[in-house]
């Protein structure tokens, strides 16, 4: 003997049938029900078949969210280099210049310390100021290497990005144990007698990392340099 749905419900489900289609979990009930109906002797092949494709369903969702996730952090990290690089050129001198890497340019790139390291034999005449030293250091020639690797050679790279136990107390003075990542970004200040290069400290242990991505930095170091050269003819 069939049973009938009565009154309302039956007036709904007749004038749209749509809404239990568009229902995911409506439509599994309709389909577990169908299948107990059925008895356990009877393979439902078209069940099977459901079942398949909305396992696939559910993967294509997941890598669809996962793609837009990956676009819009890439439109967001492209928009944040972009202002930052825009800050450097606001500088008319060089004080200025320094004075802005840990201030508006760190707060923009998120990250909690910067400073330039120069390595030249040519010393300086009259002592730095104190607030250009807390961002500008002066090395011997091959700091620069020894940093990058650790003291095992030559850096090949142009970015490096790593997660490090504390930060480089010459470079990061006070704030070095504090650091858990770091950006290094070596500088081309066309001059031979003088090696650059730009690190970026943060207190985060996943700002920076190996896996990253290296383009948008690049970039950022491209503009760095060039701003840099005007001050050093």
């Amino acid at each position: 003997m069939s049973t009938k749905i009565e009154g309302q419900v039956r007036d709904v489900i007749m004038s749209r049938p749509d809404v239990i289609l568009e229902d995911n979990d409506l439509m599994q009930a309709l389909v577990s029900a169908n299948d107990r109906a059925m008895g356990d002797n009877i393979i439902d092949m078209r069940g099977l078949a459901m079942d398949r494709l909305e396992t696939r369903l559910n993967r294509l969702e997941d890598t669809h969210r996962s793609v837009i996730a990956a676009a819009y952090e890439n439109l967001s990290s492209t928009n944040q280099i972009h202002r930052a690089a825009l800050a450097l050129l606001e500088a008319k001198t060089f004080e200025h210049f320094l004075a802005d890497l840990n201030g508006p340019v760190a707060q923009i790139l998120k990250v909690d310390a910067m400073r330039v390291v120069v390595e030249t034999s040519i010393r300086a005449e009259e002592p730095m100021a104190e607030t250009l030293a807390e961002t500008f250091l002066i090395t011997e020639p091959g700091f620069i290497d020894g940093f990058l690797t650790d003291g095992r050679g030559t850096a090949d790279t142009a970015v490096k990005l790593r997660q490090i136990a504390e930060g480089d107390a010459l470079v990061y003075g006070t704030r070095a144990p504090k650091i858990r990542s770091e950006g290094c970004l070596r500088l081309d200040l066309g001059n031979v007698q003088l090696q650059g290069l730009l690190v970026m400290g943060a207190e985060d242990a996943h700002v920076f990392g190996p896996q990253q991505g290296t383009d948008l930095l690049a970039f950022f170091g491209g503009v760095f340099e060039r701003t840099m050269r005007r001050w050093f003819k």
